[in-house]
């Protein structure tokens, strides 16, 4: 982390709002990227930056190492997203039946995204942090709040997983997923 972006660091731990709206301007594209790769659109990627940002403003006090930043900030917007989406998850059974069975199953034709998020939600995150947004393993490991060697287990699984998925062995397993719905 660069020299100006500590001290901007400790400036806002000390209550210096000018200090944090400068370090929301120099990650904001990085904040939103991470979110639309989750959200895959727009205005929910903008929600979950926004709710990021405000819980970050009240919560940059509690910062113990500036030069971990980032890594606090990308904490602070996964669980966003992961509250957000948890809320999703809870369906009515009315509301499923409108939406009606077959839009829930799985696309015949997946790419790389569709892949992705078919991942287990851990595998799904350190695949994005790693590849999408090029953090370290040692970062990851600091997001996920999980030891490092767990970080490389899941990016070997998730990669296994992912190329089963696009080689198309996937096709028997997603044919019995269809039809046990």
């Amino acid at each position: 982390m660069k020299e100006d972006t500590i001290r901007l660091v400790k400036k806002a731990i000390k209550g210096s709002k000018s200090a944090y709206g400068e370090l929301i301007a120099e990650y904001q594209v990085y904040l939103y990227k991470t979110a639309f790769l989750y959200e895959k659109n727009e205005a929910d990627s903008l929600d979950a930056v926004q709710e990021c940002v405000t819980r970050g403003m009240l919560a940059i006090g509690k910062l113990k190492e500036p030069r971990y930043f980032k890594t606090w900030i990308t904490k602070i917007l996964l669980n966003c997203i992961w509250q957000d989406k948890k809320r999703e998850q809870m369906v009515s059974l009315e509301e499923y039946q409108e939406k009606g069975a077959e839009n829930y199953l799985i696309e015949e034709k997946v790419d790389l995204y569709d892949a992705i998020d078919s991942l287990k939600e851990q595998y799904r995150t350190v695949v994005i942090l790693f590849y999408f947004q090029e953090l370290k393993i040692k970062e990851i490991a600091r997001v996920m709040e999980i030891p490092e060697g767990s970080v490389k287990v899941y990016l070997y699984r998730a990669k296994k997983q992912l190329r089963k998925w696009l080689e198309g062995s996937e096709t028997e397993y997603k044919e019995e997923r269809r039809y046990a719905k």
